[in-house]
């Protein structure tokens, strides 16, 4: 009898991935998404909202496993979403992402994603939970969105990111075994201050300009700051970010 999985978010950076290296072997895999289905994939596609409930139990009917990546990245709704998705699963092992330093770091969204952990913990459902680093894509993502700008402001503190293609072949590997619980967690192969990162991706697109680290005040910047979102005795990742900006033509 084939394994039937289902992958929340999977349109998503990390999702679509997931999915992805799902496929195969006889599994059946499905992807949770509230846009609907594009005119040809290889998946069993199911059109739903995590916010409303709608859709949510036809997606989860019969599931083996769910794999929970979606997540609303202001944190609003993720706690009240997997809820939903917890009441209308029936015996599904579940295994969701998460982040390093949430239980450390006071930052609305990884309060957000600690409270998530809780929920599925006594949810009564077999889970796996794995907290990652902050990915490639973000680092990234922060720095090329101020291209326009004649500086580059950074985070100050470190950070240490790891390839997304890494963190979904170790989601696939926990979802296709037995439920784990807390798994150790999993950071980039290289922990670098941020503005580094940002001069490399600078580097990369062949741009010259000050790079300038910003010193935010609160909690939740003294705790970055701290290195509290830092996983170096984990740092089980291969791809260097140079390496990943190498791969994907910066």
């Amino acid at each position: 009898m084939s394994e039937t999985i289902l992958v929340t978010g999977g349109t998503g950076t990390l999702g679509s991935v997931v999915a992805e290296r799902l496929l195969g072997d006889g599994r059946a895999v499905r992807v949770l998404s509230r846009r609907p289905a594009p005119a040809r994939t290889p998946y069993a596609w199911r059109t739903g909202d995590l916010k409303t409930g709608a859709g949510i139990a036809e997606a989860t009917e019969g599931v083996d496993t769910i794999v929970h990546c979606a997540s609303n990245s202001t944190g609003g709704g993720d706690v009240a979403a997997t809820r939903k998705l917890i009441e209308t699963t029936r015996g599904a092992h579940l295994v969701y992402i998460s982040i390093v330093g949430i239980d450390k770091i006071p930052f609305f969204y990884y309060k957000a994603k600690l409270e998530t952990e809780r929920l599925i913990e006594g949810s009564g459902l077999p889970w796996t939970i794995l907290r990652a680093t902050q990915f490639h894509d973000l680092v990234l993502g922060f720095t090329k969105a101020q291209l326009r700008l004649p500086v580059t402001f950074t985070l100050k503190g470190r950070f240490q990111p790891v390839d997304v293609r890494e963190v979904a072949d170790r989601l696939v590997e926990l979802a296709l075994g037995q439920p784990a619980g807390r798994v150790p967690d999993m950071g980039g192969p290289e922990v670098r201050d941020s503005a580094e990162l940002a001069r490399a991706y600078l580097a990369a697109v062949g741009r010259s300009r000050p790079v300038v680290p910003v010193s935010l005040p609160g909690k939740a910047a003294r705790a970055f700051r701290a290195g509290a979102n830092l996983a170096p005795e984990h740092a089980v990742g291969k791809v260097t970010f140079e390496r990943y900006l190498a791969e994907r033509g910066s």
